[in-house]
């Protein structure tokens, strides 16, 4: 093409460019930003627009990336969290790792690989996307729920095990025919030099060379300091035979507890996320396209059938550890397709000569089907599971309708961050309560601090009968969810009227709509915490406690009255009792005498204005 006798600025700009269109594109339609690197290298790539010949080249200069992405790893592995998370990193996560990897293992040894291929090529499936897994939690704001916890942990094993697996791929490479037999142990014993010569260097100098470089005061130092450290690790890991990727998670890890730690990822970041762009649209651009729709069928077959191994196997592991069949079943579904650093593992052993370029080429595409395919897979297993009815795992929980009936002077419904600390008051003095709540996790955690909590939904009138509603001197609605608190407001109303009901409100509007349900009682959760808050910033700014309480008491009034207002359906009037900072015009004199009017339309504006009073913005608070 007449392209490839550009300029290379016009190959950087279509380079640029391809990965900016494709990566937002791939996003919004919830594929992940790798796979839109993958589809912008295949477009640009010599199976594409064939803007680019040579996917090498690229892939020499990118592997940069992958370097960087070991060494940020390596800052985020610090001894002491691991050894805090030690059972399900070390023992969830490398018992699925070990299962998965046994499995696919022996897959691919029936299917005709021979063992050393089978285990590379069944690595790179174990090794589960972490960019598509996290994205998962994310959004559906599971990150940190304790089973998004142990899928975190499992993740972490897989990334902690790309750095053995590069040790191994080493170890298993064919030696050249003309290379004596003690070469080899010439060569490990050049490695260990090589890695003990990094630890000593990374432990006792590159500290004092950091604290030294920061009293430069020169930003660009640190940052080429920081880019000196890991292209550094990386060279001195290169030189002894192993990876580079190896020496830069070595000098991370030995960083990691360094109070420099948040400085180098930050000079990192910028660097490690364009250059692993770049890799991802290499291997792109690598992908033999003819020779994967050349034999699909068996490609697909394939892919289907390591996923659906895969998937068996991080299912039994989860039952194995006592997790419910539901997020066992969604644990297999988001963890079923191979991940990233399959590419960093596959292109590794291509080089060393372990795999040939045409089963690197097949192996690539299918884990990159594989992550296509997973967000169809999870979003499938979702539906079926939401047409199902789902069960609570009450394996060592007391169920309310399983116990007797209770008769507690409080009820308490929903034990979270608002209700365990609602309830210490109560329990300071000596007031019997009964807790329900229908997280199942949050109970067994309960448990461990000494809680007796019960398995109910709140909002179900027979579990409310249960629980000692209609006799209890009074209910505190504790949940986090808007439309359930509003409907045991309203359930607790309708059957048990003389029943004092106090509830967590989210917002104003939320609160107002509990009011007109009748609940005697609501509290917005940021309320009391926001004006507590406020008023030690008057005190730091050396207003008298006393005015800063007179000061409390008049705002607590002023939204009092608010509220009351908007109830009555008063919305505008209200906003007269807020304290607003818009700027108003204010004469430089003071007038001597009153303004007098000159026309209706003025007369009008006048009067208009002073009954308006001054315009503010309406808070949800």
């Amino acid at each position: 093409m007449a392209i490839e006798q550009g300029s290379d600025l016009l190959k950087t700009v279509v380079l640029l460019g391809a990965g900016v269109l494709a990566v937002p594109l791939f996003k919004r339609l919830g594929l992940g930003s790798v796979l839109g690197y993958l589809a912008a290298g295949l477009a640009v790539g010599p199976f594409g627009l064939a803007v680019f010949s040579e996917s090498q080249t690229i892939l020499h200069v990118a592997e940069l990336g992958v370097v960087m992405f070991l060494f940020v790893i390596g800052l985020d592995t610090q001894p002491s969290r691991l050894w805090k998370l030690r059972r399900q990193i070390f023992g969830l996560g490398l018992m699925q790792v070990l299962t998965c990897a046994t499995l696919l293992t022996t897959l691919g040894h029936l299917l005709g690989l021979a063992w050393p291929v089978a285990f590379v090529a069944a690595m790179g499936f174990v090794l589960s996307s972490t960019a598509i897994v996290m994205q998962v939690l994310d959004e559906r704001g599971e990150s940190s729920s304790p089973a998004g916890q142990r899928i975190v942990s499992i993740l972490l094993m897989e990334d902690l095990s790309i750095v053995p697996l590069l040790a191994i791929v080493a170890f298993l490479a064919p030696a050249p025919a003309d290379q004596e037999p003690v070469s080899r142990w010439v060569t490990m014993g050049v490695a260990l030099s090589a890695i003990l010569g990094l630890v000593a260097v990374s432990r006792w100098l590159l500290n004092p060379l950091f604290s030294l470089l920061s009293k430069v005061r020169a930003r660009e130092v640190m940052t080429a300091a920081a880019l000196l450290v890991v292209l550094g690790a990386a060279l001195a890991m290169q030189w002894g035979g192993l990876s580079m990727a190896l020496g830069a998670f070595a000098a991370g890890v030995m960083l990691s507890e360094s109070t420099f730690r948040h400085q180098l990822e930050a000079d990192i970041e910028p660097f490690r996320g364009l250059l692993l762009g770049l890799f991802f649209i290499g291997v792109g651009m690598s992908l033999d396209l003819p020779l994967v729709l050349q034999g699909w069928p068996k490609l697909l077959a394939g892919v289907v059938g390591y996923m659906l191994l895969k998937g068996l196997g991080v299912y039994t592991v989860a039952r194995l550890t006592r997790c419910n069949r539901r997020d066992a079943v969604l644990r297999a579904a988001m963890m079923a397709e191979g991940g990233e650093f399959a590419f960093v593992l596959y292109a590794t052993a291509a080089h060393a000569g372990l795999i040939e370029a045409e089963m690197n080429a097949v192996l690539n595409a299918a884990v990159i089907l594989s992550m296509a395919l997973s967000p169809l897979l999870l979003a499938a297993v979702r539906r079926a599971l939401a047409a199902l009815p789902a069960p609570p795992d009450l394996s060592g929980i007391r169920s309310v309708d399983a116990a007797a009936e209770l008769a507690p002077s409080v009820l308490v419904i929903g034990f979270g961050r608002f209700g365990q600390i609602a309830c210490q008051n109560l329990l300071a003095r000596g007031i019997e309560i009964a807790i329900i709540d229908r997280d199942t996790d949050m109970i067994r955690a309960a448990a461990q601090f000494g809680f007796n909590v019960y398995y109910g939904d709140g909002t179900r009138l027979d579990v409310l009968q249960a629980s000692g509603a209609g006799t209890a001197r009074a209910v505190l609605v504790c949940v986090d969810d808007k439309a359930a608190t509003t409907r045991i407001v309203e359930l607790i109303k309708q059957s048990f009227p003389l029943t004092p009901v106090l509830a967590r409100a989210f917002d104003r509007q939320h609160a107002i709509e509990l009011l007109r349900h009748g609940v005697d009682y609501q509290m917005r959760e940021t309320f009391e915490s926001a004006m507590a808050f406020s008023l030690e910033a008057l005190r730091q700014l050396g207003v008298e406690a006393s005015e800063a309480a007179a000061v409390g008491e008049d705002i607590r009034r002023r939204d009092s009255e608010r509220l009351q207002m908007q109830l009555n359906g008063e919305a505008k009037a209200a906003l007269a009792l807020l304290h607003g900072n818009r700027w108003a015009p204010t004469p430089l004199t003071t007038p001597q005498r009153e303004g007098q009017a000159l026309n209706t339309e003025a007369e009008a504006v006048i009067h208009g204005d002073a009954e308006a009073g001054p315009v503010t913005a309406p808070s949800r608070n």
